[in-house]
């Protein structure tokens, strides 16, 4: 995707009132300098959720959710980064970079997906004339309301039905070739992909055909399913099939239930359970689970009970754990050997489909429950081979409480852990020192990082070249770029500048400390800003003066050496 440029981005979150947007969709109510409401990302009692105006962006102390009004757009409306960042233009009367759009949507891509929707039509329309495919689908109970929901369609026996109907040219035959409906033999010949098989498009998040499954209709064809290939638009370790439908049907979501089988989403649609999506015939990915979670905070995985159904449920359980942020849950439903969500809830119903998930295995029970499968918990050796299978999977879970949890529920079971802070002091051991006066006192990066955070335009009295930026410490680099943002984007606020850290690890421990309390006025962090710069050039002095002087000792110094040793310490003297 063409990237927009900061400097619009800047501009726009310059212009956009975050309160106006938010509070559209959340009442918010006034707490001092911000804004709190219940947050509309996951369940609490309590308003966790603040908006602040002068940041121009939100936080949830509860779950950890936070960004600009982009961000809000693309988590509460659902909504695409472009999308998103085109409902705010309008609001403000910006015109998104007209380069960017072009870009975006170019001639190739629009192309593309007026083929694939032509082929989705064409395989409707052949569903309506074939009786052996509209007999599948009434056998299998599937009415005529859940049929156009989905786009249910049929693509024909023979060769070519598709490409004599839509390949009327040599252009349309190759946008129809890249879009993945052909096949071609070893000689060369082009034929139909999809042949005497029920279609089931794939749609995009929004709403756009992108792909195809198809699945046989005589149990003695194979394969049982096939799918399209991997496209420009179609990469299915991206998509899921019935998420558009989900999003449709739902004003908002509540759960997500992951399941195997095209089938299986149609069927729970059609019984109202209309939160269904399943894979395309790859395990959970990464990916997925990010979308997942995108949509909804709690997400629940149904596969079959036997062993290829419990390696789906811990290759999923893999991908979800490092997006386990506090406020979400993640749920397994394993079926009886046999059984899947389309014959459970034609043969028992929505309700008992229902009160199946209502029993559904949480994330941690199932974590621990197949990690302790062949290990004997009555032994230390057992114990200790539980600890190292789980250490390093509850390394990845984010910081919060449920990763606390989990690794306080690692020492109940196995006792690894259970001598850390708090536990009494063995006998005969030495008492342990009392922290010195002082200790837990913000260092210095942090104060100054802390202000800038605040009020990201105080940096702009610091000149580069930064006097500090060789200093060997924590943060030291992080502080710089900080600079550097500001340098190259004065008008960049608050939430703008987290944005800029969105895919980084830093972004977390920043969002604390944008989210601290801190006294006083913008002069007055600008002030302190300046004093903690100065201190840090004057470590940075002692830092260089020390490794002249190890230097001295150990090899001696030459000319340069000697008169840059000199400088340094007038320059201390003056200080």
């Amino acid at each position: 995707m063409a990237r927009i440029p900061d400097a619009f981005i800047d501009d726009l979150l310059a212009r956009t009132d975050i309160v106006e947007v938010v509070n559209a969709r959340v009442p918010l109510k006034r707490q001092g300098k911000e804004y709190a409401a219940r947050c509309p990302f996951h369940d609490e009692r309590s308003a966790s959720f603040t908006v602040s105006p002068t940041k121009q962006f939100y936080h949830c102390f509860g779950c950890g959710a936070h960004g600009t009004a982009i961000s809000f757009l693309m988590n509460y409306d659902r909504m695409e980064f472009l999308d998103a960042v085109e409902e705010l233009a309008k609001r403000v009367g910006m015109e998104v970079p007209r380069d960017t759009r072009q870009r975006n949507e170019n001639d190739d891509s629009r192309d593309l997906y007026a083929a694939l929707e032509a082929a989705s039509k064409f395989f409707q329309r052949q569903l309506h004339a074939s009786g052996k495919a509209r007999a599948y689908f009434d056998q299998r109970g599937v009415d005529e309301h859940t049929r156009e929901q989905f786009h249910l369609g049929y693509a024909p026996e023979g060769f070519s039905a598709l490409k004599d109907a839509l390949g009327t040219d040599e252009r349309r035959l190759k946008l129809l070739d890249r879009a993945g409906l052909f096949s071609k033999n070893d000689r060369g010949h082009v034929y139909d992909k999809f042949r005497h098989r029920v279609m089931f498009p794939i749609h995009d998040r929004r709403g756009r055909t992108i792909a195809f499954g198809g699945r046989v209709i005589d149990k003695d064809d194979s394969p049982k399913y096939l799918n399209s290939p991997e496209t420009a638009l179609f990469h299915k370790g991206r998509e899921l099939y019935g998420l558009w439908q989900a999003r449709q049907a739902n004003q908002k979501l509540e759960r997500l239930i992951v399941v195997e089988g095209y089938m299986d989403v149609v069927s729970l649609f059609q019984f109202g359970v209309t939160q269904a999506v399943a894979t395309l015939g790859t395990a959970t990915t990464p990916d997925h689970a990010e979308l997942l979670f995108r949509n909804a905070p709690d997400v629940y995985f149904c596969f079959d009970g036997d062993n290829a159904g419990r390696k789906a449920a811990w290759r999923a359980l893999e991908s979800v754990l490092p997006r386990m942020r506090d406020g979400r849950q993640a749920f397994f439903l394993l079926l009886p050997e046999g059984e899947d969500p389309d014959t459970i809830v034609r043969h028992e119903g929505a309700a008992a489909f229902d009160a199946r998930l209502k029993d559904a295995t949480p994330l941690s029970q199932f974590f621990f429950d197949e990690l302790s499968k062949e290990v004997n918990l009555r032994t230390l050796d057992g114990k200790a081979r539980l600890a190292e299978r789980a250490k390093p999977l509850l390394a990845q879970i984010p910081d919060g409480a449920f990763g606390d949890l989990m690794r306080q529920r690692l020492t109940e079971i196995t006792g690894v852990g259970a001598a850390g802070a708090g536990a009494p002091t063995p006998a005969g051991a030495p008492a342990r020192r009392a922290a010195p006066a002082g200790a837990n006192k913000p260092s210095l990066v942090r104060s100054a990082i802390v202000r800038l955070l605040h009020s990201p335009s105080i940096a702009l009295s610091v000149e580069p070249p930064y006097p500090f930026a060789g200093l060997r410490q924590p943060g030291v680099e992080l502080l710089a770029e900080l600079f550097d943002i500001v340098h190259s984007r004065p008008d960049i606020t608050t939430g703008a500048l987290l944005e800029h850290f969105a895919e980084r690890e830093e972004l977390s421990a920043l969002q604390k400390l944008a989210m601290q309390d801190l006294p006083g006025e913008e002069a007055h962090w600008r002030a302190e800003l300046h004093d903690a710069v100065v201190q840090l050039e004057r470590q940075m002095l002692q830092q260089r003066l020390d490794e002249l002087q190890r230097k001295q000792r150990e090899t001696g110094l030459d000319e340069a050496d000697k008169y840059e040793l000199r400088a340094l310490l007038q320059a201390r003297a003056s200080h």
